[in-house]
């Protein structure tokens, strides 16, 4: 549950940070690069094996775009990993 300490906004009240997202998209983003990496892979190799775009690829990796947990599956069955999920 998200409280309002979370969330960060500007002058307006528009919402300009979910510090919780924020933090759980920074863990996906760095776990993938070093998965991708400690398999010795580089990101056109995981494209060909997952058939997920290079350059979404590298959207995901640089933060711009999210994956939806489908194309997190694909990947990490691309480089023969599964995904662990756990609520702590």
């Amino acid at each position: 549950m998200r409280t309002s300490e979370s969330l960060l906004f500007n002058n307006n009240e528009e919402l300009i940070i979910d510090i919780e997202t924020m933090e759980l998209e920074e863990q996906i983003r760095r776990l993938l690069v070093f998965t991708r990496l400690s398999c010795n892979m580089t990101q056109k190799q995981l494209s060909e094996k997952s058939g997920i775009r290079q350059s979404n690829i590298s959207r995901i990796e640089c933060g711009n775009c999210t994956p939806t947990l489908e194309t997190l599956k694909e990947l990490a069955s691309a480089m023969d990993k599964r995904i662990k999920i756990e609520f702590i």
